[in-house]
């Protein structure tokens, strides 16, 4: 039951994090709620990884919930980095 907890959590902390990060409209709310999924799952594997114990003891636990939100902040910020830099010069001079 555990990476199926990470999941449904992932994808509340996906639609969190699209709305704490402010001007990134384009992935819309299917694309957040993607990169949270995945966000949380590795941010679950890196604190189980780090600690030897996996923080989602309960579906409720807040240290899960943190471990969600800030991993899917983390990646929705970190594609945007990375997919705005392959974008840049293509606009209007």
């Amino acid at each position: 039951m555990g990476w199926l907890s990470w999941i449904l959590l992932g994808a509340v902390a996906g639609w969190i994090a699209g709305l704490l990060v402010k001007g990134d409209e384009r992935w819309g709310v299917i694309g957040h709620i993607v990169l949270g999924i995945v966000g949380a799952l590795i941010g679950g594997y890196v604190v189980t990884l780090i600690t030897g114990n996996d923080p989602m003891d309960a579906f409720f636990d807040l240290s899960a919930w943190l471990v969600a939100i800030v991993s899917a902040v983390i990646l929705v910020i970190l594609v945007n980095t990375v997919t705005g830099r392959s974008r840049t010069g293509s606009g209007p001079i």
